[in-house]
């Protein structure tokens, strides 16, 4: 390219390749901004199907620009200069979802859950605007390694003013596109919340639900309905599956109305519970094909509508800038690249600066109704040992609190252990929230952490559990409430750990400044076991505390007292970016790993390889103990 430019922007490097043009790594020097730039050739005037090409190039420009929204990739300019045409849109390491896919690895149910959510507001944000995606696949949704779900590829964007599209036009990849689209008639939104719901089939059971060849998956996508996805997979939550045959539909009238709707619905589901594609592209590539004429549209009847009842929704989902996916891509295609989420500066990791990209917007959904409460300080049972936060003998001792935690008190009518009973059982499957019911000096005691945007349905869960003979008030609540992206570790830990263990900054701390020592001190439980800790930042990074290559694993005693990060080997300090972070400890009558897990985590792989390790555990009887704090980090 000469004089390595392109327009005013500096050219630095290729990020990758395709088969219609290049990304390069870009730079622009009038507002010191990094930018990704994907070009294609300028066609030759005579060659029709190339001026096309150009054509679908200058329209994915026209509809990703006029979208400016956390989880669509941001579109900031389109030019042409010499032999190429170029969209210059923004860098963001991250990787493709379909990488993700592709090697096998299942994702636990809240970490699709928090995908789906992201893409589904990013979908709601662009049809507000007229813009239909109708390319939605994992392959087009990038996870950065801030934890932002990002929809790129408008491509084929089809724009509400625009007739550029027309019916008998067929485009998308064929196991994720509708019967509509099939059919070659006009599309709409639906049309995307149905490449949603297939995606959403995929990400829980790991199989989409059609596969065969273009005419095979046609006839499927027409007339049959897939297997259920709890049908498929054992950890497919069952009370998705009303919401996924919804979601695909055959008739576009019987889907949800809006991806709001569709978000909605899986969080008040998790709360209750170009002619022919290029053969050398694979199955999931983009299609686009002409029909000499459209073909007459199929009655309602022969199309199969979906019987799935409508979901009423409940709290907004999570607001979560992660779920702690790294890897290195471009948004346009995924780069290879690494990064480590704690960088080592003389022996001392530290929390890195976050990326300046804001978090995912949550889809919002109606609140249950939920009676204020009144914050009051937390206390901390007297036989912990000094600076440690151990197990009282009626309970775990409730960690340092980042947020007031609310507190409500009241005479038990029924019996305290009916009551803890009751509650622990009523949170047992409430998304996104790690906590326990204990029994303190006749009183139920609820403690633990939850995201902020489900509070507000764990109040409301427990109240209607209480037992009849139960006060409405009959508890004490002492809840930390996050915002950031730490659903997936939480779930899996409500999930697998069936012990209670002390765990604590050092003077319990619950704030730190820049460059003040991270000491976590912990009380093992009554059983023998090795201890992982692990610290996850609010950027959606993660770092591991112990084992190490310094602290190698070992058997702990029961109820022994460990403190880490305080001798001159091993210590971390606080850095940026500032907020809300989490500990988290857990203690195995096994070892979960056969060794350190590397220093250069990503949060995706950790995340994946904790989930198998803990399934491992449960078949073999592990015994597991488990406790999540919250600190707050903040500039000196």
């Amino acid at each position: 390219m000469d004089n390595e430019r392109l327009g005013k922007y500096e050219i630095r490097g290729i990020l990758g390749k395709g088969a219609m043009g290049t990304v390069y790594d870009g730079y622009d020097a009038l507002i010191d901004r990094r930018v990704a730039i994907k070009t294609i050739p300028l066609p030759d005037p005579s060659d029709a199907e190339a001026q096309e090409e150009l054509a679908r190039f200058r329209r994915e420009a026209q509809a990703a620009g006029r979208l400016t929204h956390p989880n669509i990739v941001a579109v900031y300019d389109y030019g042409e200069d010499g032999k190429v045409a170029y969209i210059v849109m923004e860098y963001a390491p991250g990787t493709e979802l379909k990488k993700v896919l592709d090697k096998g690895d299942r994702l636990p149910p809240a970490e699709a859950v928090r995908i789906m959510q992201g893409v589904l507001a990013g979908l709601q944000f662009s049809h507000e605007r007229g813009v239909v995606h109708r390319d939605i696949k994992p392959g087009n949704i990038i996870l950065s390694t801030d934890g932002t779900v990002k929809i790129a590829d408008f491509g084929i964007a089809r724009i509400e003013s625009s007739n550029m599209t027309q019916a008998g036009t067929v485009m998308g990849t064929p196991s994720y596109m509708s019967p509509e689209q099939f059919m070659g008639q006009t599309v709409d939104a639906r049309t995307d919340i149905y490449s949603a719901g297939v995606m959403l089939y995929q990400l829980l059971t790991g199989e989409r639900p059609f596969e065969g060849g273009m005419s095979a998956i046609m006839h499927k996508a027409l007339n049959t309905e897939p297997p259920r996805p709890s049908d498929l997979s054992v950890t497919a939550p069952p009370a998705l599956d009303a919401v996924v045959a919804r979601a695909m539909a055959k008739r576009p009238e019987a889907r949800f109305g809006s991806a709001a709707s569709f978000a909605a619905a899986i969080t008040a589901a998790m709360a209750g519970g170009g002619g022919v594609a290029d053969p050398l592209a694979g199955d999931d590539a983009t299609m686009i094909s002409q029909r000499s004429a459209p073909p007459a549209p199929r009655p309602a009847a022969a199309l199969g509508a979906s019987a799935a009842p409508a979901v009423q929704s409940a709290a907004p989902p999570a607001k979560s800038k992660l779920p702690l996916f790294a890897g290195v891509a471009v948004v346009a295609l995924a780069i290879a690249g690494a990064g480590a989420y704690f960088a080592l500066s003389g022996g001392k990791p530290t929390v890195p600066a976050p990326q300046a990209v804001p978090a995912p917007q949550a889809v919002q959904a109606p609140q249950a109704v939920v009676a204020p409460v009144a914050p009051v300080a937390a206390t901390t049972p007297a036989v912990a040992p000094p600076g440690v936060q151990g197990q009282t003998a009626t309970g775990p001792i409730a960690p340092a609190q980042t947020t007031p935690p609310v507190v409500q008190t009241a005479s038990i009518a029924a019996s305290p252990a009916l009551i803890r009973d009751a509650v622990s059982a009523s949170l047992r499957n409430v998304a996104c929230g790690f906590t326990r019911s204990t029994e303190e000096a006749g009183k139920v005691v609820v403690s633990g952490v939850l995201s902020r945007a489900i509070e507000a349905t764990a109040l409301n869960v427990i109240r209607t559990s209480l037992p009849a003979a139960a006060s409405p008030d009959a508890y004490t609540l002492r809840l930390n409430t996050f915002d950031g992206p730490y659903c997936g570790i939480v779930d899996l830990l409500r999930a697998a750990a069936t012990q209670p263990m002390g765990l604590a900054l050092r003077d319990n701390a619950s704030v730190l400044r820049k460059d003040d020592l991270i000491v976590p001190q912990i009380a093992m439980p009554d059983f023998p076991a090795w201890l992982t800790v692990d610290y996850f930042s609010s950027d959606g990074g993660v770092a591991h505390l112990h084992p190490t290559s310094i602290a190698s694993n070992r058997q702990e005693a029961a109820d022994a007292h460990i403190a880490l990060g305080d001798s001159p080997k091993e210590r971390w300090q606080v850095d940026v970016p500032f907020g809300t972070d989490m500990i988290v400890a857990i203690a195995s009558s096994a070892p979960l790993f056969q060794g350190p897990r590397p220093d250069n985590d990503t949060g995706a792989a950790y995340l994946i390889a904790l989930d198998h390790a803990l399934q491992e555990a449960a078949r073999n009887n592990t015994r597991l103990a488990a406790n999540i704090i919250l600190l707050k980090t903040t500039p000196r």
